[in-house]
């Protein structure tokens, strides 16, 4: 089962100058992709929701919050790694 992507996932992978596809990987929901078409991560577990998914079934209020504590959870992993984003990088920006 793959994941389904929402559009405002796609729009803020466009913005950042990158595409998503369902991942490969069965425990992850998105690869990302740079401008030359080259693999730079995989984000999101599966089996867990998102700030757009909980947009979709709970409402932006419940989904801003989800988002202010996934981003407060996560505030503490490195960005940036041997001069490159870090796949928890991608995933505050794409997925939260």
């Amino acid at each position: 089962m793959s994941y389904n992507i929402k559009p405002l996932q796609r729009k803020k992978a466009s913005n950042l100058g990158l595409t998503i596809k369902p991942s490969t990987n069965k425990k992850k929901k998105l690869d990302v992709f740079n401008k030359k078409g080259e693999k730079v991560g995989s984000i999101g577990a599966i089996g867990y929701m998102d700030y757009a998914s909980y947009i979709e079934r709970d409402g932006l209020k419940i989904a801003n919050e989800k988002r202010k504590n996934y981003l407060k959870r996560h505030s503490k992993e490195p960005k940036m790694k041997n001069g490159k984003r870090t796949n928890s990088y991608y995933a505050d920006k794409i997925l939260w």
